[in-house]
């Protein structure tokens, strides 16, 4: 992933209520025997490999080859699933007044639908692993496995779900850019806004005069193994009904242990700029308390690698969502 946390897991515990650090980790709110009818089956291997092949290309750091060559074939995957595909190409200039050469890269199914949902992710990745433990390492590029190929590899496999059944809404896929630029040391005039850069570009020039899906749900480090997803604060405040209808949908489908009912910190992320916006967004986001970062141990260093994804996290996420858009109320 790519930003900071505003609050800590702990801190975020004591001002703003309702965080768990006590080892809680769950509410069972919801009737165990109520479990979700399955339609779609999330390949969990496919998915894996589509995190694969964005680091087989090597680290997709904008204004590089392995950015351009990614991109390309992230293009070419949605076009052969039956979107259409629609893409942006702003020249941004970073907080350090980089001129990064950005593709956001939408895919629409089912574009005649009026209701739409949007799902999104980064795919991009962080050019200094400046949270890295050896100090050498601090100019070097992140892979960004787990920060950023995680949450595009599980919506590739969507799509290739809604290209063999299509769902009973339109469905928008976004892989933006340039999210992972950011300043990590608020030594910036204005740190917050230095992160996400294409999605503020894309709020501010959609890709649809007056586009309004219903919600969007953004995908940030996905696949790390023993990932847990706790309640992130900004997505209460701007989208609570859809968080506890998501969270209830992961119990429901057998993965109550990764969608854990306890609030988590606020954190700047796209969805941040999406509901400012003026649409509903949450962020299904890793956080680990027990970690200095917040994250998971791997965030922005040298180790952000495919040895630490996992089928099963994965599963877990792909198949929350697919049962979501799959569900009766669509």
């Amino acid at each position: 992933m790519t930003r900071f946390i505003l609050f800590s897991i702990l801190l975020s515990a004591i001002i703003l209520g309702g965080c768990s650090s006590t080892g809680k980790s769950s509410e069972k709110t919801t009737n165990q025997t109520d479990t979700i009818t399955q339609i779609m089956d999330f390949n969990a291997d496919s998915a894996y490999n589509f995190v694969k092949t964005q680091c087989d290309f090597g680290a997709r750091v904008p204004n590089s080859k392995a950015h351009r060559q990614c991109g390309d074939f992230l293009i070419d995957k949605l076009k052969f699933y039956g979107a259409n595909v629609i893409i942006q190409s702003p020249v941004l200039t970073a907080y350090d007044g980089t001129k990064l050469n950005a593709r956001n890269i939408i895919g629409e199914f089912a574009p005649e639908k009026k209701r739409r949902i949007l799902l999104l992710a980064h795919w991009d990745c962080r050019p200094w692993a400046d949270s890295d433990p050896d100090p050498k390492n601090h100019k070097q590029p992140v892979m960004g496995a787990n920060d950023g190929a995680s949450g595009v590899g599980v919506l590739l496999e969507m799509a290739r779900l809604f290209n063999e059944k299509t769902p009973g809404i339109g469905v928008d896929i976004m892989l933006v850019d340039a999210e992972d630029w950011g300043d990590n040391s608020g030594s910036s005039t204005d740190a917050d806004n230095s992160w996400a850069l294409g999605t503020q570009y894309w709020t501010a020039n959609p890709h649809r005069l007056g586009y309004r899906p219903l919600f969007g749900i953004l995908l940030d480090m996905v696949g790390a193994k023993g990932s847990r997803f706790s309640r992130e604060y900004f997505s209460m405040q701007y989208a609570p009904a859809l968080v506890k209808e998501v969270w209830d949908i992961a119990d429901r489908s057998g993965y109550g242990d990764y969608f854990v009912k306890s609030d988590g910190g606020a954190i700047t992320d796209d969805h941040v700029f999406v509901n400012r916006a003026g649409i509903p967004t949450i962020d299904i986001i890793a956080m680990d308390s027990s970690s200095p970062n917040g994250f998971f141990p791997q965030w922005h260093t040298t180790d952000d690698t495919m040895k630490h994804i996992d089928p099963a996290t994965l599963k877990a996420v792909g198949q929350t969502l697919t049962n979501l858009i799959y569900s009766d109320k669509f």
